[in-house]
């Protein structure tokens, strides 16, 4: 077999910069990267109505959202249902208080029958009353598995409940300094195995356009194995950290924010639980320590107090 008389040069491919998930690049200015309720911040546009999760939703969102949207939902399907019957004709139902009006009489048999209570006092008469009254019946049946549903997954839904402090330290750590924040489990339940990455992202003009940088900041402890009482995170900022020799001018030029991911082994739902947080230049306190957050009582137990999560002391 013989070989063709050339040679082929493989040029690299060119490295591209580190990106978490974020984008490196984007134009306009940017408030931050994570809020400070540990979400993203991205809004998204132009979905359309079949990718919406009604579901996912309820179970994502606040408890007073979950249940004014559940109590909404309640009162319109009645709303409907009663003013089906007006369109049928309330003299098709039996039995109406005349101390109230014709829509609220058929309002609460349509309660009354949604919530399958049947008191009797007011019954259907007639095929077309009988036959929305037997839908009606089969809908709140549905309607309540549902909301029973959304019931149980929010409150079987493993979530970590992890409080930072409000501030982020630069403070004195051996010889040197070093970044510092401190976090706490803010539930009773026992998370175990707890693993911390902390990110360093910086913001500096590129070729006219805004460049976003990520370095993944090595930490003194990037795991424990218990996390009863609270864990202070540090980064030792030595000759090899990013921060070596930076000011607080130096941070508030580039934008530098702080990226936190933290995760854990839920023990009671036996589960891994995340949780995400930011710190950007603004919130950092230079030459200050954190106060222990936790003392032994009489009895020689620890006792935590969350409270006490963000206490820190000044330095002269």
């Amino acid at each position: 077999m013989g070989y063709l008389g050339y040679s082929v040069f493989i040029l690299p491919m060119k490295q591209e910069s580190f990106d978490p998930g974020l984008t490196t690049q984007f134009s306009g200015a940017l408030r931050r990267a994570i809020n400070k309720d540990g979400s993203f911040n991205v809004h998204r546009k132009g979905m359309r109505w079949r990718d919406a999760n009604v579901y996912l939703k309820l179970i994502d969102t606040t408890w007073p959202r979950f249940l004014i949207a559940v109590a909404g939902g309640f009162l319109l399907v009645n709303m409907v249902f009663a003013a089906t019957y007006m369109l049928l004709g309330v003299e098709h139902l039996q039995g109406l208080e005349p101390e109230m009006s014709r829509f609220m009489n058929a309002f609460f048999f349509s309660i009354h029958t949604l919530t399958t209570v049947g008191y009797g006092n007011v019954y259907p008469r007639g095929m077309g009353a009988n036959l929305v009254a037997a839908i009606e019946a089969a809908t709140g049946l549905m309607v309540f598995a549902i909301a029973t549903g959304l019931l149980y997954g929010r409150f079987s839904r493993p979530s970590a409940r992890i409080l930072f402090s409000d501030h982020l330290l630069v403070a004195p750590y051996q010889d040197g300094t070093s970044l510092q924040f401190r976090i706490t489990n803010a539930r009773s339940n026992v998370l175990m195995d707890l693993e911390a990455r902390v990110l360093l992202m910086t913001v500096d003009p590129v070729d006219g356009q805004l460049k976003r940088d990520f370095v993944d900041l090595p930490l003194e402890r990037r795991h424990v194995y218990f996390f009863p009482l609270t864990w202070t995170i540090v980064h030792p900022i030595d000759a090899a950290s990013p921060l070596f020799g930076k000011t607080a001018q130096d941070l508030a030029r580039t934008s530098t924010e702080i990226l936190i991911l933290i995760q854990g082994f839920d023990d009671t739902f036996s589960q891994t639980v995340h949780a995400q947080y930011s710190y950007r230049h603004d919130e950092f306190v230079w030459g200050a320590k954190f106060v222990p957050a936790f003392n032994i009582d009489q009895g020689g137990d620890l006792v935590l107090d969350v409270n006490r999560i963000d206490e820190l002391k000044m330095l002269s």
